[in-house]
């Protein structure tokens, strides 16, 4: 492979620029070396500052994270807040979880905000998202910055941006900042000298604030008192999990919680998983095993940054079984709005959000229960959006995506696995008190609401030819709808890249009134529905299947997933043809 111009121009802008050493040094062995392909990929770009933030391969390069890249978003964002903000004194929060270099990139960030002249509150050690979440919004920081790749591969690692509502930054403010980041040219823009003077320290102080206040969410301590005993087995899977999940279950009134020893020392490598990620089965296995070994009642597991939860359930045959995203969510909303029905706290102000490719099962469920649903965007800073801009008008019970992530009451803007996962171990006390498992309460609810079935399908493209081919499937799907979808008629097609959606049998256009996302969405007169998404953070085209159909007594559960899930092995075979 050739290096093209502008993959040359940013090679030589490196060398002959104000880069330390070491780096220079890297990249001439890769020239030396006649490594294109890997330039290519290191300088072919600019490392995107997205929506979100930051996130890439560690390493040199324009398109890798390192010193420089980190160096030029924290000088972007912080020309942004010095803009929006002037004349007002400006503090901000960063955290960093386990992650090879988070510690130092967190460094690098806090030496750019305190030589720009804001003060920056800085965790002495690794914590968790949702901490630093509700950090900013209980010190009423203007930003703040988290260092990491959630649940990627070892190589990776972020910088996760946030805005003073302690959510992800969104539409107008998002733009801003990226649009100042993509105006330094120059890395001698950047204001790398450390001013000590603007560096304030924070701990354990706000680790007890934010355990407190989670644990007044409570709603059935009554139930726990009498289930506290219940056998929890629980992995942080090398990460920031183990710093708050045993205080907060503490908390709550767990006292029988099993650490999964070979995975609680946090660690960047990442040593007994392929993926730091609880939506694998492979990260959940020695959890599994050590919940097999004592007869736990429940499993959980958090990613390196303890904002997605994992959890595995006991079958009716005592054997454990993982929950997907989708059933968690469902499980955990459903036992929160029965749990405030029961305690007569529903007033008819709550709501309940979830996202666009989140099961259908949990908008049924709060329209049973007479609770307002919201749908928003895939990501959860567009839910945290919308909470923030209901404050004092509604009260936000609860929220979730299939993605694993969920957040219980308003503290935070982010999804949060620390709540969730003293959450999950109350919902698990609640309907032991009754008698009943998980498994049980999850086939009741489908029996009363038929069996929704999700699946998520992720292709991967590498590189910048990856990227290409994303973009030529997601034209294809546009050009040419599917007719049928897994034997059923596809009579709506919904593109939030354009704003609208079409019926496909009137003809009849509308329009969505989403904020512009590539996503598509198929809709089948079954309702079944299929959503086609490039990743905005993994080189990944992703196809979101949800299907569904009655379940008229639990005896026929397996029967009907089964059915289900070959039905979805039929839309995937249909989507690739």
């Amino acid at each position: 492979m050739q290096l093209d111009q502008s993959t040359e121009t940013r090679i030589n802008q490196w060398l002959n620029g104000n880069y330390d050493l070491d780096t220079k040094n890297q990249i001439r062995t890769l020239l030396e070396n006649n490594e294109n392909t890997e330039l290519t990929d290191a300088f072919y770009k600019n490392l995107e500052f997205g929506t979100g933030g930051l996130r890439g391969i560690m390493g040199v390069g324009s398109n890798r994270m390192n010193k420089y890249t980190i160096g030029t978003a924290t000088q972007g964002l912080s020309n942004y807040l010095l803009k929006k903000y002037p004349g007002q004194k400006i503090s901000v929060a960063i955290s960093h979880d386990s992650r090879n270099n988070s510690d130092y990139f967190a460094q690098i960030t806090a030496d750019v905000f305190s030589a720009n002249g804001i003060e920056v509150h800085f965790f002495t050690a690794l914590r968790p998202t949702p901490l630093l979440s509700f950090t900013i919004r209980e010190l009423g920081c203007k930003s703040g910055v988290m260092l990491t790749a959630s649940h990627n591969p070892k190589e990776y690692n972020g910088y996760k941006a946030y805005g003073e509502d302690g959510g992800q930054f969104t539409s107008p403010d998002d733009k801003l900042v990226m649009a100042e980041v993509a105006a330094i040219k120059s890395i001698d823009e950047v204001k790398f000298d450390r001013d000590e003077a603007n560096i304030k320290f924070i701990g354990e102080e706000m680790d007890e604030l934010y355990i407190h206040k989670i644990t007044k969410l409570s709603v059935s301590q009554d139930a726990i008192k009498r289930q506290k005993d219940l056998k929890i087995v629980y992995s942080p899977i090398h990460g920031t999990g183990i710093t708050l999940v045993p205080k907060a279950l503490e908390s709550f009134g767990f006292t029988n919680v099993s650490i999964v020893e070979e995975q609680s020392k946090p660690d960047g490598n990442f040593p007994t998983v392929v993926y730091p990620n609880p939506e694998e089965k492979e990260a959940m296995t020695l959890a599994m095993n050590k919940a097999k070994a004592i007869d736990a009642d429940l499993v959980l597991a958090t990613d390196p940054d303890a904002d997605r939860v994992g959890i595995a359930v006991k079958n009716n045959k005592g054997e454990f079984i993982l929950l997907n995203g989708n059933q968690t969510g469902s499980l955990l909303i459903n036992y929160i709005l029965t749990a405030w029905q029961e305690k007569g706290k529903l007033t008819g102000n709550e709501y309940v959000i979830s996202t666009v490719v989140t099961t259908g099962l949990i908008e049924a469920i709060c329209q049973k229960k007479g609770v307002e649903y919201f749908s928003t965007l895939t990501g959860f800073k567009w839910i945290g959006k919308l909470m923030t801009s209901l404050e004092g008008k509604k009260k936000f019970i609860a929220g979730g995506e299939e993605s694993y992530g969920y957040l219980i009451g308003d503290l935070v803007r982010d999804k949060d696995a620390i709540i969730s996962c003293a959450f999950i171990a109350e919902m698990t006390a609640f309907y032991a008190d009754k008698g009943s498992s998980l498994y049980q309460a999850m086939i009741n609810i489908y029996v009363e609401y038929g069996m929704y079935k999700e699946d998520l399908v992720s292709i991967t493209k590498k590189g910048k030819s990856g990227a290409e081919e994303i973009k030529a499937m997601m034209n294809k799907f546009r050009d040419r709808t599917p007719l049928n979808l897994g034997g059923s008629k596809v009579i709506k097609l919904k593109d939030y890249e354009l704003d609208k959606e079409t019926d496909l049998i009137s003809g009849q256009v509308k329009k969505l009134d989403f904020p512009k996302s590539d996503v598509l969405q198929f809709i089948t007169e079954d309702g079944y529905v299929v959503s086609a998404r490039p990743s905005g953070t993994e080189p990944k085209i992703k196809f979101y299947c949800s299907v569904q159909a009655p379940l008229n007594k639990a005896a026929d559960f397996e029967a009907t997933e089964a059915k289900l899930n070959n039905t979805i092995k039929n839309i995937m075979t249909d989507l690739q043809a």
